[in-house]
Protein backbone atom coordinates (compact mmCIF):
# COMPACT_ATOMS: atom_id res chain seq x y z
CA UNK A 1 0.00 0.00 0.00
CA UNK A 2 2.94 2.21 1.07
CA UNK A 3 4.65 1.62 -2.43
CA UNK A 4 1.45 2.37 -4.51
CA UNK A 5 1.35 5.65 -2.35
CA UNK A 6 5.00 6.65 -3.15
CA UNK A 7 3.83 5.95 -6.95
CA UNK A 8 0.78 7.89 -6.91
CA UNK A 9 2.91 11.17 -5.10
CA UNK A 10 5.84 10.65 -7.56
CA UNK A 11 3.58 10.73 -10.40
CA UNK A 12 1.75 14.01 -9.48
CA UNK A 13 4.37 15.64 -8.16
CA UNK A 14 6.43 14.53 -11.97
CA UNK A 15 3.20 16.24 -13.68
CA UNK A 16 2.97 19.11 -11.16
CA UNK A 17 6.33 19.95 -12.04
CA UNK A 18 5.86 19.85 -15.61
CA UNK A 19 2.64 21.44 -15.01
CA UNK A 20 3.01 23.78 -18.25
CA UNK A 21 3.48 21.23 -20.56
CA UNK A 22 0.41 19.08 -19.01
CA UNK A 23 -2.00 22.35 -19.79
CA UNK A 24 -0.15 22.95 -23.35
CA UNK A 25 -0.85 19.41 -24.76
CA UNK A 26 -3.91 19.47 -22.83
CA UNK A 27 -4.98 22.69 -25.01
CA UNK A 28 -4.12 21.10 -28.74
CA UNK A 29 -5.97 18.05 -27.96
CA UNK A 30 -9.01 19.49 -27.23
CA UNK A 31 -8.55 22.40 -29.36
CA UNK A 32 -8.25 19.47 -32.01
CA UNK A 33 -10.87 17.72 -30.90
CA UNK A 34 -13.14 20.04 -30.84
CA UNK A 35 -13.22 21.57 -34.08
CA UNK A 36 -13.28 17.54 -35.60
CA UNK A 37 -16.50 17.51 -33.09
CA UNK A 38 -17.87 20.85 -34.94
CA UNK A 39 -17.26 19.54 -38.38
CA UNK A 40 -19.23 16.87 -37.69
CA UNK A 41 -22.83 17.36 -39.41
CA UNK A 42 -26.02 16.91 -37.38
CA UNK A 43 -28.27 14.14 -38.04
CA UNK A 44 -32.13 14.67 -37.77
CA UNK A 45 -34.31 12.19 -37.82
CA UNK A 46 -38.11 11.85 -38.68
CA UNK A 47 -40.61 9.23 -37.56
CA UNK A 48 -44.08 8.15 -38.59
CA UNK A 49 -46.42 5.36 -37.72
CA UNK A 50 -49.13 4.03 -40.30
CA UNK A 51 -51.58 1.35 -38.86
CA UNK A 52 -53.12 -1.23 -41.70
CA UNK A 53 -56.07 -3.04 -41.33
CA UNK A 54 -57.09 -6.33 -42.69
CA UNK A 55 -60.62 -7.28 -41.60
CA UNK A 56 -63.38 -7.12 -44.53
CA UNK A 57 -66.23 -9.72 -44.05
CA UNK A 58 -67.11 -9.00 -48.27
CA UNK A 59 -63.00 -9.66 -49.40
CA UNK A 60 -63.26 -12.77 -46.72
CA UNK A 61 -66.39 -14.54 -48.87
CA UNK A 62 -64.65 -13.59 -52.32
CA UNK A 63 -61.22 -15.57 -51.22
CA UNK A 64 -59.30 -12.56 -50.28
CA UNK A 65 -57.99 -13.78 -46.63
CA UNK A 66 -56.00 -12.41 -44.30
CA UNK A 67 -53.17 -14.33 -44.84
CA UNK A 68 -52.96 -13.04 -48.61
CA UNK A 69 -52.91 -10.00 -47.69
CA UNK A 70 -50.51 -10.15 -44.71
CA UNK A 71 -48.46 -11.73 -47.24
CA UNK A 72 -49.12 -8.48 -49.64
CA UNK A 73 -47.97 -5.99 -46.83
CA UNK A 74 -45.19 -7.80 -45.46
CA UNK A 75 -43.86 -7.77 -49.49
CA UNK A 76 -44.48 -4.27 -49.88
CA UNK A 77 -42.57 -3.68 -46.43
CA UNK A 78 -39.82 -5.28 -47.62
CA UNK A 79 -39.48 -3.80 -51.00
CA UNK A 80 -40.06 -0.65 -49.82
CA UNK A 81 -36.70 0.12 -49.43
CA UNK A 82 -35.70 -1.41 -52.63
CA UNK A 83 -33.68 0.60 -55.22
CA UNK A 84 -36.81 1.75 -57.26
CA UNK A 85 -38.47 3.11 -54.89
CA UNK A 86 -35.64 4.91 -53.13
CA UNK A 87 -35.34 6.64 -56.64
CA UNK A 88 -38.84 7.87 -56.27
CA UNK A 89 -37.50 9.45 -52.92
CA UNK A 90 -34.76 10.64 -54.43
CA UNK A 91 -36.09 12.06 -57.22
CA UNK A 92 -39.44 14.16 -55.49
CA UNK A 93 -37.03 15.69 -52.97
CA UNK A 94 -34.00 18.18 -53.11
CA UNK A 95 -31.63 15.34 -52.98
CA UNK A 96 -32.45 14.89 -56.51
CA UNK A 97 -31.87 18.22 -57.48
CA UNK A 98 -28.08 18.12 -58.01
CA UNK A 99 -27.71 14.35 -59.73
CA UNK A 100 -27.26 14.31 -63.03
CA UNK A 101 -25.43 10.90 -63.93
CA UNK A 102 -26.45 7.26 -62.93
CA UNK A 103 -23.59 6.99 -61.25
CA UNK A 104 -24.38 9.66 -58.70
CA UNK A 105 -28.05 8.18 -58.79
CA UNK A 106 -26.69 4.93 -57.43
CA UNK A 107 -23.95 6.44 -54.63
CA UNK A 108 -27.08 8.52 -53.71
CA UNK A 109 -29.51 5.38 -53.35
CA UNK A 110 -26.95 3.37 -51.27
CA UNK A 111 -26.74 6.42 -48.80
CA UNK A 112 -30.19 6.92 -48.42
CA UNK A 113 -30.62 3.07 -48.22
CA UNK A 114 -28.47 3.16 -44.42
CA UNK A 115 -30.87 6.71 -44.18
CA UNK A 116 -34.48 4.78 -44.19
CA UNK A 117 -35.86 1.94 -41.83
CA UNK A 118 -39.24 0.40 -41.64
CA UNK A 119 -39.95 -2.03 -38.66
CA UNK A 120 -43.25 -3.90 -38.47
CA UNK A 121 -44.66 -2.95 -34.40
CA UNK A 122 -47.14 -5.81 -34.11
CA UNK A 123 -49.43 -7.28 -36.52
CA UNK A 124 -51.02 -4.26 -37.84
CA UNK A 125 -48.56 -1.51 -37.13
CA UNK A 126 -45.44 0.09 -38.98
CA UNK A 127 -42.82 2.67 -38.30
CA UNK A 128 -41.04 4.49 -40.92
CA UNK A 129 -37.59 6.25 -39.63
CA UNK A 130 -36.02 8.83 -41.81
CA UNK A 131 -32.60 10.57 -41.07
CA UNK A 132 -30.84 13.19 -42.60
CA UNK A 133 -27.07 14.56 -41.70
CA UNK A 134 -25.67 16.26 -44.58
CA UNK A 135 -22.24 18.15 -44.23
CA UNK A 136 -23.88 20.70 -47.62
CA UNK A 137 -26.96 21.38 -45.58
CA UNK A 138 -27.75 23.58 -42.30
CA UNK A 139 -29.55 22.02 -39.57
CA UNK A 140 -32.89 23.32 -40.28
CA UNK A 141 -32.67 21.83 -43.88
CA UNK A 142 -31.48 18.56 -42.71
CA UNK A 143 -35.22 18.18 -40.78
CA UNK A 144 -37.19 19.18 -43.15
CA UNK A 145 -35.49 16.66 -45.36
CA UNK A 146 -35.82 14.62 -43.17
CA UNK A 147 -39.48 15.07 -42.71
CA UNK A 148 -40.18 15.09 -46.69
CA UNK A 149 -38.29 11.77 -47.04
CA UNK A 150 -40.52 9.59 -44.37
CA UNK A 151 -43.59 12.13 -45.90
CA UNK A 152 -42.46 10.13 -49.41
CA UNK A 153 -42.13 7.06 -47.98
CA UNK A 154 -45.63 7.13 -46.60
CA UNK A 155 -46.63 8.10 -49.76
CA UNK A 156 -44.92 5.45 -51.45
CA UNK A 157 -46.42 2.85 -48.91
CA UNK A 158 -49.79 4.05 -49.74
CA UNK A 159 -49.43 3.87 -53.48
CA UNK A 160 -48.31 0.47 -53.28
CA UNK A 161 -50.93 -1.16 -51.10
CA UNK A 162 -53.97 1.24 -52.72
CA UNK A 163 -53.16 1.39 -56.15
CA UNK A 164 -50.33 -1.18 -56.86
CA UNK A 165 -52.56 -4.08 -56.32
CA UNK A 166 -55.46 -2.75 -58.12
CA UNK A 167 -52.66 -1.98 -61.18
CA UNK A 168 -51.52 -5.28 -61.26
CA UNK A 169 -54.94 -6.71 -61.28
CA UNK A 170 -56.01 -4.35 -64.44
CA UNK A 171 -53.10 -6.07 -66.00
CA UNK A 172 -53.99 -9.42 -65.15
CA UNK A 173 -57.63 -9.12 -66.63
CA UNK A 174 -56.07 -7.16 -69.50
CA UNK A 175 -53.84 -10.01 -69.96
CA UNK A 176 -56.91 -12.58 -69.88
CA UNK A 177 -58.84 -10.59 -72.23
CA UNK A 178 -56.08 -11.26 -74.48
CA UNK A 179 -56.15 -14.69 -73.70
CA UNK A 180 -59.54 -14.91 -74.24
CA UNK A 181 -59.56 -13.50 -77.40
CA UNK A 182 -57.35 -15.62 -78.73
CA UNK A 183 -59.07 -18.86 -77.82
CA UNK A 184 -62.28 -17.60 -78.80
CA UNK A 185 -60.84 -17.07 -82.81
CA UNK A 186 -58.97 -20.70 -81.81
CA UNK A 187 -62.48 -22.39 -80.58
CA UNK A 188 -64.24 -20.48 -83.40
CA UNK A 189 -61.78 -22.70 -85.94
CA UNK A 190 -62.34 -25.62 -84.33
CA UNK A 191 -66.09 -25.49 -84.34
CA UNK A 192 -66.31 -24.69 -87.74
CA UNK A 193 -64.24 -27.66 -88.52
CA UNK A 194 -66.17 -29.77 -86.64
CA UNK A 195 -69.47 -29.10 -88.42
CA UNK A 196 -68.19 -29.47 -92.18
CA UNK A 197 -67.06 -32.43 -90.60
CA UNK A 198 -70.11 -33.78 -89.84
CA UNK A 199 -71.88 -32.58 -92.44
CA UNK A 200 -69.75 -34.62 -94.33
CA UNK A 201 -69.86 -37.80 -92.18
CA UNK A 202 -73.23 -37.56 -89.86
CA UNK A 203 -73.18 -41.29 -88.37
CA UNK A 204 -69.46 -40.73 -86.93
CA UNK A 205 -70.01 -37.20 -85.45
CA UNK A 206 -68.32 -36.53 -82.37
CA UNK A 207 -65.19 -38.81 -83.31
CA UNK A 208 -64.46 -42.35 -81.47
CA UNK A 209 -65.34 -41.85 -78.21
CA UNK A 210 -69.15 -40.34 -78.83
CA UNK A 211 -69.47 -42.97 -81.33
CA UNK A 212 -68.32 -45.33 -78.89
CA UNK A 213 -71.24 -43.84 -76.34
CA UNK A 214 -74.05 -43.76 -79.02
CA UNK A 215 -72.97 -47.45 -79.91
CA UNK A 216 -73.42 -48.13 -76.32
CA UNK A 217 -76.55 -46.84 -76.11
CA UNK A 218 -78.08 -48.37 -79.34
CA UNK A 219 -77.70 -51.32 -78.24
CA UNK A 220 -78.94 -50.67 -74.71
CA UNK A 221 -82.10 -49.47 -76.21
CA UNK A 222 -81.72 -52.39 -78.94
CA UNK A 223 -81.43 -54.99 -76.00
CA UNK A 224 -84.73 -52.93 -73.76
CA UNK A 225 -86.78 -52.92 -77.02
CA UNK A 226 -86.18 -56.73 -77.86
CA UNK A 227 -87.35 -57.09 -74.36
CA UNK A 228 -90.69 -55.50 -74.91
CA UNK A 229 -91.03 -56.97 -77.89
CA UNK A 230 -90.90 -60.29 -76.06
CA UNK A 231 -93.01 -59.16 -73.84
CA UNK A 232 -95.33 -57.76 -76.43
CA UNK A 233 -95.43 -61.03 -78.46
CA UNK A 234 -95.77 -63.09 -75.10
CA UNK A 235 -99.03 -61.00 -74.39
CA UNK A 236 -100.56 -61.55 -77.88
CA UNK A 237 -100.05 -65.18 -77.87
CA UNK A 238 -101.83 -65.35 -74.52
CA UNK A 239 -104.79 -62.84 -75.77
CA UNK A 240 -105.34 -65.11 -78.59
CA UNK A 241 -105.33 -67.80 -76.62
CA UNK A 242 -108.17 -66.21 -74.12
CA UNK A 243 -110.00 -65.49 -77.90
CA UNK A 244 -109.74 -68.77 -78.96
CA UNK A 245 -111.73 -70.13 -75.76
CA UNK A 246 -114.20 -67.57 -75.68
CA UNK A 247 -117.43 -67.84 -78.05
CA UNK A 248 -118.70 -65.06 -80.22
CA UNK A 249 -122.45 -65.53 -78.80
CA UNK A 250 -124.29 -66.54 -75.98
CA UNK A 251 -127.49 -68.88 -75.84
CA UNK A 252 -130.21 -67.64 -73.79
CA UNK A 253 -133.87 -69.01 -73.72
CA UNK A 254 -135.40 -66.09 -75.77
CA UNK A 255 -132.95 -66.59 -78.65
CA UNK A 256 -134.92 -68.93 -80.34
CA UNK A 257 -134.06 -72.17 -82.21
CA UNK A 258 -132.54 -75.71 -81.60
CA UNK A 259 -130.39 -74.59 -79.11
CA UNK A 260 -132.96 -72.00 -77.35
CA UNK A 261 -135.60 -74.75 -76.86
CA UNK A 262 -132.33 -77.21 -75.25
CA UNK A 263 -131.46 -74.61 -72.97
CA UNK A 264 -135.50 -74.18 -72.20
CA UNK A 265 -135.64 -77.69 -71.25
CA UNK A 266 -132.67 -77.30 -69.37
CA UNK A 267 -133.60 -74.91 -67.26
CA UNK A 268 -136.75 -77.02 -66.97
CA UNK A 269 -135.63 -79.89 -65.52
CA UNK A 270 -133.36 -77.54 -63.23
CA UNK A 271 -136.33 -76.58 -61.82
CA UNK A 272 -137.95 -80.37 -61.42
CA UNK A 273 -135.12 -81.31 -59.63
CA UNK A 274 -135.22 -78.09 -57.66
CA UNK A 275 -138.38 -79.12 -56.46
CA UNK A 276 -136.77 -82.59 -55.22
CA UNK A 277 -138.54 -84.94 -57.86
CA UNK A 278 -136.45 -87.84 -58.48
CA UNK A 279 -134.93 -88.97 -61.95
CA UNK A 280 -137.84 -91.63 -61.71
CA UNK A 281 -140.77 -89.04 -61.29
CA UNK A 282 -142.49 -89.35 -65.03
CA UNK A 283 -142.06 -85.50 -65.76
CA UNK A 284 -138.09 -86.14 -64.58
CA UNK A 285 -138.41 -88.99 -67.08
CA UNK A 286 -140.30 -86.87 -70.00
CA UNK A 287 -138.06 -83.82 -69.65
CA UNK A 288 -135.08 -85.71 -69.79
CA UNK A 289 -135.90 -87.34 -73.13
CA UNK A 290 -136.50 -84.06 -74.37
CA UNK A 291 -133.50 -82.66 -73.81
CA UNK A 292 -132.07 -85.67 -75.74
CA UNK A 293 -133.90 -85.09 -78.54
CA UNK A 294 -133.50 -81.28 -78.27
CA UNK A 295 -129.82 -81.71 -78.22
CA UNK A 296 -129.36 -84.06 -81.01
CA UNK A 297 -131.47 -81.44 -83.35
CA UNK A 298 -128.90 -78.72 -82.08
CA UNK A 299 -125.57 -80.35 -83.20
CA UNK A 300 -127.38 -80.69 -86.57
CA UNK A 301 -128.28 -77.54 -86.63
CA UNK A 302 -126.14 -75.15 -88.98
CA UNK A 303 -126.58 -71.56 -88.22
CA UNK A 304 -125.58 -70.07 -84.93
CA UNK A 305 -128.53 -68.44 -82.92
CA UNK A 306 -127.77 -66.22 -79.93
CA UNK A 307 -126.90 -62.83 -78.84
CA UNK A 308 -123.42 -61.63 -79.65
CA UNK A 309 -120.54 -62.05 -76.99
CA UNK A 310 -119.09 -58.94 -75.04
CA UNK A 311 -116.15 -60.62 -73.64
CA UNK A 312 -115.10 -61.49 -76.89
CA UNK A 313 -115.51 -58.39 -78.58
CA UNK A 314 -113.08 -56.57 -75.81
CA UNK A 315 -110.76 -59.41 -76.04
CA UNK A 316 -110.40 -58.68 -80.11
CA UNK A 317 -110.02 -54.74 -79.34
CA UNK A 318 -107.13 -55.80 -76.97
CA UNK A 319 -105.68 -57.87 -79.79
CA UNK A 320 -105.40 -55.26 -82.07
CA UNK A 321 -103.85 -52.54 -79.54
CA UNK A 322 -101.06 -55.90 -79.04
CA UNK A 323 -100.25 -56.46 -82.56
CA UNK A 324 -99.98 -52.49 -83.34
CA UNK A 325 -97.72 -52.39 -80.35
CA UNK A 326 -95.38 -55.71 -81.14
CA UNK A 327 -95.03 -54.15 -84.73
CA UNK A 328 -93.87 -50.62 -83.49
CA UNK A 329 -91.46 -52.34 -81.81
CA UNK A 330 -90.21 -54.79 -84.32
CA UNK A 331 -89.78 -51.87 -86.01
CA UNK A 332 -88.28 -49.77 -83.50
CA UNK A 333 -85.39 -52.80 -82.89
CA UNK A 334 -84.76 -53.34 -86.93
CA UNK A 335 -84.05 -49.13 -87.23
CA UNK A 336 -81.91 -50.16 -84.14
CA UNK A 337 -80.24 -52.89 -85.52
CA UNK A 338 -79.92 -50.70 -88.88
CA UNK A 339 -78.40 -47.80 -87.04
CA UNK A 340 -75.53 -50.12 -85.58
CA UNK A 341 -74.65 -52.02 -88.51
CA UNK A 342 -73.91 -48.81 -90.65
CA UNK A 343 -71.84 -47.01 -87.59
CA UNK A 344 -69.94 -50.25 -87.15
CA UNK A 345 -69.58 -50.61 -91.02
CA UNK A 346 -68.34 -47.34 -91.44
CA UNK A 347 -65.80 -47.45 -89.15
CA UNK A 348 -64.90 -50.72 -90.44
CA UNK A 349 -64.29 -49.32 -93.87
CA UNK A 350 -62.68 -46.14 -92.80
CA UNK A 351 -60.53 -45.74 -89.74
CA UNK A 352 -58.85 -42.61 -91.15
CA UNK A 353 -62.31 -41.05 -90.85
CA UNK A 354 -62.48 -42.18 -87.46
CA UNK A 355 -59.52 -40.62 -86.24
CA UNK A 356 -59.60 -37.62 -87.65
CA UNK A 357 -63.62 -37.37 -86.25
CA UNK A 358 -61.68 -37.90 -82.53
CA UNK A 359 -58.89 -35.87 -82.97
CA UNK A 360 -61.13 -33.07 -84.11
CA UNK A 361 -63.38 -33.56 -81.27
CA UNK A 362 -60.99 -33.97 -78.71
CA UNK A 363 -59.11 -30.75 -80.07
CA UNK A 364 -62.59 -28.92 -79.71
CA UNK A 365 -63.35 -30.15 -75.96
CA UNK A 366 -59.77 -29.29 -75.01
CA UNK A 367 -60.45 -25.56 -76.58
CA UNK A 368 -63.84 -24.78 -75.16
CA UNK A 369 -62.36 -26.13 -71.84
CA UNK A 370 -59.20 -23.71 -71.65
CA UNK A 371 -62.38 -21.21 -72.98
CA UNK A 372 -64.37 -21.74 -70.28
CA UNK A 373 -61.78 -21.98 -67.37
CA UNK A 374 -60.20 -18.84 -68.68
CA UNK A 375 -64.00 -16.56 -68.55
CA UNK A 376 -64.33 -18.36 -65.18
CA UNK A 377 -61.02 -16.94 -63.66
CA UNK A 378 -61.52 -13.33 -65.07
CA UNK A 379 -64.54 -13.19 -63.83
CA UNK A 380 -63.51 -14.02 -60.56
CA UNK A 381 -60.59 -12.05 -60.94
CA UNK A 382 -62.86 -8.22 -62.03
CA UNK A 383 -65.19 -9.39 -59.23
CA UNK A 384 -62.19 -9.46 -56.56
CA UNK A 385 -60.53 -6.36 -58.36
CA UNK A 386 -63.88 -4.57 -57.60
CA UNK A 387 -64.38 -5.30 -54.04
CA UNK A 388 -60.58 -4.06 -53.06
CA UNK A 389 -61.47 -0.90 -55.29
CA UNK A 390 -64.82 -0.20 -54.22
CA UNK A 391 -64.74 -1.47 -50.27
CA UNK A 392 -61.13 -1.35 -49.90
CA UNK A 393 -60.10 -4.56 -48.67
CA UNK A 394 -57.12 -3.02 -46.54
CA UNK A 395 -57.72 -0.35 -44.68
CA UNK A 396 -54.64 2.23 -44.54
CA UNK A 397 -54.41 5.11 -41.35
CA UNK A 398 -51.77 6.90 -40.74
CA UNK A 399 -51.10 7.09 -36.71
CA UNK A 400 -48.45 9.39 -36.56
CA UNK A 401 -47.41 11.70 -39.26
CA UNK A 402 -43.73 12.67 -39.84
CA UNK A 403 -42.39 14.42 -36.95
CA UNK A 404 -40.37 17.41 -37.22
CA UNK A 405 -37.37 17.12 -35.58
CA UNK A 406 -36.13 19.67 -33.24
CA UNK A 407 -33.13 17.88 -31.37
CA UNK A 408 -30.26 16.13 -33.85
CA UNK A 409 -30.76 12.48 -33.16
CA UNK A 410 -26.72 11.86 -34.08
CA UNK A 411 -23.80 12.84 -33.33
CA UNK A 412 -23.99 13.49 -29.24
CA UNK A 413 -22.25 16.00 -29.59
CA UNK A 414 -22.32 17.53 -25.43
CA UNK A 415 -21.15 13.68 -24.72
CA UNK A 416 -17.87 14.21 -27.34
CA UNK A 417 -17.17 17.69 -26.20
CA UNK A 418 -16.95 16.17 -22.54
CA UNK A 419 -14.75 13.15 -24.15
CA UNK A 420 -12.55 15.51 -25.78
CA UNK A 421 -11.79 17.49 -22.68
CA UNK A 422 -11.31 14.29 -20.13
CA UNK A 423 -9.03 13.13 -22.98
CA UNK A 424 -6.58 16.08 -23.35
CA UNK A 425 -6.24 16.30 -19.80
CA UNK A 426 -4.99 12.57 -20.12
CA UNK A 427 -3.10 13.54 -22.58
CA UNK A 428 -1.30 16.42 -21.12
CA UNK A 429 -1.06 14.61 -17.80
CA UNK A 430 0.49 11.51 -19.77
CA UNK A 431 2.79 13.59 -21.65
CA UNK A 432 4.56 15.14 -18.36
CA UNK A 433 5.05 11.72 -17.14
CA UNK A 434 6.20 10.30 -19.96
CA UNK A 435 8.46 13.13 -20.06
CA UNK A 436 9.36 12.69 -16.60
CA UNK A 437 10.47 9.33 -17.27
CA UNK A 438 12.64 9.73 -19.57
CA UNK A 439 14.55 12.33 -17.55
CA UNK A 440 15.04 10.30 -14.59
CA UNK A 441 15.02 12.54 -11.85
CA UNK A 442 13.64 11.33 -8.74
CA UNK A 443 10.09 12.41 -7.17
CA UNK A 444 10.88 11.60 -3.35
CA UNK A 445 13.94 10.46 -0.95
CA UNK A 446 12.36 6.84 -0.92
CA UNK A 447 12.98 6.46 -4.68
CA UNK A 448 16.07 7.47 -5.27
CA UNK A 449 17.24 5.24 -2.59
CA UNK A 450 15.51 2.38 -3.84
CA UNK A 451 17.20 3.11 -7.43
CA UNK A 452 21.06 3.27 -5.55
CA UNK A 453 20.04 0.99 -3.09
CA UNK A 454 22.01 3.09 -0.96
CA UNK A 455 20.57 4.47 2.54
CA UNK A 456 19.85 8.55 1.98
CA UNK A 457 20.64 10.63 5.00
CA UNK A 458 18.18 13.61 4.10
CA UNK A 459 16.84 15.74 2.02
CA UNK A 460 17.07 19.67 1.51
CA UNK A 461 14.16 21.36 0.97
CA UNK A 462 14.20 24.13 -1.66
CA UNK A 463 14.85 27.69 -0.54
CA UNK A 464 13.92 30.74 -2.31
CA UNK A 465 13.92 33.99 -2.13
CA UNK A 466 11.04 36.80 -2.21
CA UNK A 467 11.07 37.66 -5.80
CA UNK A 468 11.39 33.72 -6.26
CA UNK A 469 8.28 33.18 -4.66
CA UNK A 470 6.55 36.33 -6.36
CA UNK A 471 7.65 34.91 -9.49
CA UNK A 472 6.01 31.40 -8.40
CA UNK A 473 2.91 33.36 -7.26
CA UNK A 474 2.54 34.87 -10.80
CA UNK A 475 3.16 31.95 -12.66
CA UNK A 476 0.76 29.62 -10.46
CA UNK A 477 -2.21 32.48 -11.31
CA UNK A 478 -1.13 32.28 -14.82
CA UNK A 479 -1.50 28.68 -15.00
CA UNK A 480 -4.86 28.92 -13.22
CA UNK A 481 -5.82 31.19 -15.99
CA UNK A 482 -4.83 28.92 -18.72
CA UNK A 483 -6.78 25.63 -17.00
CA UNK A 484 -9.81 27.90 -16.35
CA UNK A 485 -10.08 29.24 -19.82
CA UNK A 486 -9.59 25.36 -21.11
CA UNK A 487 -12.52 24.91 -19.14
CA UNK A 488 -14.82 27.71 -19.69
CA UNK A 489 -14.25 27.13 -23.53
CA UNK A 490 -15.61 23.98 -22.77
CA UNK A 491 -18.75 25.73 -21.21
CA UNK A 492 -19.15 28.35 -24.12
CA UNK A 493 -19.13 25.23 -26.64
CA UNK A 494 -21.52 23.48 -24.62
CA UNK A 495 -23.71 26.28 -24.29
CA UNK A 496 -23.72 27.14 -28.05
CA UNK A 497 -24.67 23.81 -28.75
CA UNK A 498 -27.71 24.06 -26.63
CA UNK A 499 -28.20 27.48 -28.05
CA UNK A 500 -28.25 25.81 -31.39
CA UNK A 501 -30.33 23.12 -30.93
CA UNK A 502 -33.06 25.51 -29.23
CA UNK A 503 -32.55 27.68 -33.18
CA UNK A 504 -33.22 24.57 -34.99
CA UNK A 505 -37.27 25.04 -33.96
Amino acid sequence: MNELFEEARAALWTVWNRRWLALGVAWGVCLLGWLAVALIPNTYESKARIFVQLDDALAQQIGIGSGAREKDIERVRQTLTGAVNLEKVIRSTRLGETITTPTEMEREIDRLAKDVLVLGQGDNLFEITASSGRGDLSDAENAQLAQDIAQRMIDIFREQNLGGSRGEMRETIEFLDQQLAQRSRELEEAEQRRLAFEAQYPELAGGSASILSQLNNSRSELRGVEADLAAAQSALAAINGQIASTPRTLVTANSGGPRAALAQAEANLAALQGRGLTASHPDVIATNKQIAALRAQAQGAGGDYGTPNPAYSSLLSIRGEREANAQALASRAAALRSEIASVTASQAQEPGVAAEAQRISRDYEVLRQQYDKLLQDREELRLRGQVETERSGIKFEVVDPPSTPRVPSAPPRPLLLLAVLCLGIGAGCGAAWLQGRLRSTFATAGKLEAALDLPVIGAISLAMTDKARAMQAKRRKLFLAAAGGLGGLFAVLLAAEFVQRGMVA
